[in-house]
């Protein structure tokens, strides 16, 4: 077996979510199991049962261990709603790990406080391409109030949180990244978007049906007025009884109606 992270991929060593038993001792059921030729094999049989495991979560100390130890493997187990494999830790010798530990404690206040700089750095970051993306969004769109173009800039800017505006085009201010931005802010304060949603209209149908007004108010941004009054209101939700079904009281299914008037009078 060849050393992970030195050369040739890392071994996997994988947590089934079924039973299996190893294939050359028959144990079962594995915690645990290394596929080898597409057969199961225990850690003991795989010859990794003398690895410690180290769950995730502590990037220093899980480096750090890797690097020490000899022979490793990295844990993974399949996300079913993700449809993926995700890893959950590492195996590692024991000495390795006792030694990364050490290491860890060693320079531990030393990395907290590259932990507080780091944080402190991102968040004056944070602070300016939030003004920068508020200052473009006002640019492009002058109508626009100056503290919804904020409180659009701290939405789509928001660290971590796969938003436009933390995409590279979000980041380099690129227009069509502001204009979606924008659009999607509208979409959701300004139309009756959500209200459709929530009547289980399917998302692009509801958004067709919004279209116009949010054409209406980005143009009347763009133009450079604040005051909205689009030609076309969004459609009204449909009010009265629910439907019934065919049958079951209310008014009759459309055929039955068809068959009832086409009936020659006697």
């Amino acid at each position: 077996m060849q050393a992970p992270g030195k050369e040739g991929r890392p071994i996997l060593v994988i947590q089934p979510r079924r039973h299996h038993h190893c294939a050359d001792c028959d144990r079962s059921p594995l915690r645990e199991l290394v596929l080898v030729g597409g057969s199961p094999l225990c850690l003991d049989c795989a010859d990794l049962g003398h690895l410690v495991f180290l769950p995730r979560g502590d990037t220093a100390l899980t480096r750090r261990a890797r690097a020490a130890s000899s022979l490793s493997a990295v844990v993974v187990r399949f996300n079913r709603r993700r449809r993926r494999y995700e890893r959950q830790g590492v195996f590692v010798e024991e000495a390795a790990l006792a030694a990364a530990e050490a290491a860890c404690l060693a320079d531990a206040e030393a990395r907290a406080r590259r932990r507080v700089r780091d944080a402190e750095r991102r968040a004056a970051e944070d602070v300016r391409f939030t003004a920068a993306l508020a200052a473009e969004i006002l640019r492009l769109f002058p109508g626009c109030p100056p503290a919804r173009a904020r409180d659009i800039a701290e939405h789509a800017s928001v660290r971590g949180s796969g938003r436009v505006g933390r995409s590279a085009a979000g980041r380099a201010l690129d227009e069509a990244a502001v204009t979606a931005a924008v659009r999607a802010s509208v979409r959701h304060l300004d139309t009756e978007y959500d209200a459709l949603l929530m009547a289980r209209v399917p998302h692009n149908r509801a958004r067709a049906r919004v279209a116009a007004a949010i054409d209406a108010v980005m143009s009347a941004w763009a133009a450079g007025r604040a005051d909205v009054s689009p030609a076309e209101p969004t459609p009204r939700l449909p009010q009265g009884p629910p439907c019934t079904a065919p049958g079951e009281g209310g008014t009759a299914h459309p055929q039955a109606r068809r068959r009832h008037t086409d009936a020659p009078s006697t």
